[in-house]
């Protein structure tokens, strides 16, 4: 069965539909920081955190390796399409920190996010059926008549720099779908409801079995940067500090190379 376009654990995903409404996390007290640099003495703390639809395994993974290595502190996901949190932040909603797959968006939040830190990049791909039936070999390929493309919408990250590389090879395309998040195009192909689509190249590499990617040349790709930041709104800044200083660790980037992203 194909993953849900936004996907996550059950026990530690928070639905991005719900960010309205999350639930009030415990302040965080006083009190002396344990040698492994988590949680007060004696206190327990949850952190929410926003974060790109493209993370979601790799964040998944993240987050029980840097609760292992903080005891008392527990991180709780919201994933979903770049401006879907951005909109959930200028809203409001209760969180500690963001994650974007671009740093436009981030840098749109200056009022409510610190200082950002790129934690690592990405590139795109053409996501096409198992076996890569329409013999789709470049981005040219994506204007023909027949074939069902489906994108992002234009202010995804992804679907901005889809665009971006179709313009630049002045292509014209009209996809059957636009859609919020880069794991609903995906979704789009797994479930044969799409000859392809733009996604980026970790998404591709999530379904092996199910879709086949094809590559971009650099000379015609885009590079998404992935910009991290504590919300200024957060009642547990300074674990939220640390966590998004963490994701720079040699640790947290093994993770994300695995998953393959490239370097910030």
């Amino acid at each position: 069965m194909a993953r849900s376009p936004l996907s996550r654990s059950p026990r530690r995903a928070l639905p991005a539909v719900a960010a309205a409404v999350l639930i009030p996390l415990a302040a965080c007290g006083g009190g002396d920081k344990g040698e492994e640099g988590g949680a007060p003495a004696g206190k327990n703390t949850r952190l929410t955190v926003l974060a790109a639809a493209s993370l979601t395994d790799v964040f998944e993974q993240a987050g029980k390796a840097y609760e292992e290595g903080h005891p008392g502190v527990r991180i709780d996901f919201s994933f979903a399409g770049s401006q879907e949190l951005a909109a959930q932040v200028r809203q409001g909603a209760p969180a500690d920190a963001l994650v974007t797959a671009d740093t436009r968006t981030m840098d749109g939040l200056a009022d409510e996010a610190g200082d950002p830190t790129v934690i690592a990049k990405n590139r795109l791909v053409i996501a096409v059926e198992e076996g890569n039936p329409k013999k789709v070999e470049s981005l040219k390929d994506l204007a023909g008549e027949q074939l069902k493309l489906v994108l992002a919408a234009e202010e995804v990250p992804v679907g901005r720099y889809g665009r971006q590389i179709l313009d630049a090879q002045k292509l014209t395309v009209e996809p059957v779908s636009q859609e919020v998040s880069v794991r609903a195009v995906l979704s789009k192909v797994e479930l044969g409801e799409a000859d392809a689509g733009l996604v980026y190249r970790t998404d591709a590499e999530t379904a092996p079995d199910k879709v086949d990617a094809v590559g971009i040349p650099d000379a015609q790709n885009a590079v998404a940067s992935y910009p991290a930041a504590t919300l200024k709104g957060s009642e547990h800044a300074e674990e939220a500090d640390a966590f998004v200083q963490w994701l720079s660790s040699d640790e947290a980037q093994e993770l994300l190379r695995k998953a393959g992203f490239q370097q910030p």
